[in-house]
């Protein structure tokens, strides 16, 4: 009861700032209409500026914002000296995790449901494909939540301000959303295979094109470094609790 209360606490808390959450379901949308209408008038209709292949790196990239969310929220509360009064009830280091982390999965659903219904609405064609690229979204918007958590529970405030520009345009370049990695190739290709981010792009992509086959691996890679990120996340969070 009381873990629930915490997470409704921390939902409001994020649904009050209206200037992010509209940055943060806002800008993928606005983000995915010029793309569309750049290539329809310059660049065609097929290969890798088709609409099904950017639309699950939009979807991406808009869980980026939900790890600014996590972040700014915990650097928030600590900086706030609200996480030291809290410290009395009888809340576990893991229960103060899943209060932080419990509201913004559904949050993450909303925006990659919003991505896909924009992308239907500017010429992406209606299949179960479609929900299945949603679905697959779930373990990377986990991934995400626990880089917030962890970007969280090592920065304050001031420094979230720095390492969330940062954090969204690494996002952007290494996971492939605007440019083909593959093109580059090299080091560069190499780093970028290293990291989850592309293997979330590609994830949507495969579940998007019906390529079952090629989702497990993507799914594995975002799951291992989801599960790590988030152990280190718990650890980084009990850490500073005990200081």
């Amino acid at each position: 009861m009381i873990a629930t209360a915490f997470a409704e606490r921390n939902l409001k808390e994020i649904l009050r700032d209206r200037l992010n959450m509209l940055f943060g379901f806002g800008l993928p949308v606005v983000m995915l209409i010029l793309l569309s209408l750049m290539q329809k008038k310059f660049l065609g209709t097929e290969g890798i500026f088709s609409l099904e292949n950017f639309v699950p790196g939009v979807a991406v990239f808009g869980l980026t914002f939900i790890s600014l969310f996590a972040g700014v929220l915990i650097s928030n509360d600590r900086d706030s000296s609200f996480l030291t009064r809290l410290f009395t009830s009888p809340l576990t280091g893991f229960d103060y995790i899943i209060g932080y982390s419990y509201p913004l999965l559904p949050m993450s659903i909303v925006q990659s449901v919003i991505c896909f219904l924009t992308a239907v609405f500017l010429g992406l064609s209606i299949s179960i494909n479609i929900l299945l690229a949603i679905v697959t979204l779930i373990p990377v918007a986990f991934l995400f939540i626990s880089i917030g958590l962890m970007m969280g529970s090592l920065f304050s405030v001031k420094q979230m301000n720095g390492v969330g520009p940062i954090f969204i345009n690494v996002v952007l370049w290494l996971g492939g959303i605007v440019l083909p990695v593959e093109k580059i190739g090299g080091t560069f290709q190499m780093i970028c295979n290293a990291l989850p981010f592309i293997h979330s792009v590609d994830l949507a992509r495969a579940a998007l094109d019906g390529n079952y086959s090629a989702i497990f691996p993507h799914l594995l890679w975002v799951i291992g470094y989801a599960v790590i990120i988030f152990i280190l996340a718990v650890i980084l969070f009990k850490k500073k609790m005990k200081g």
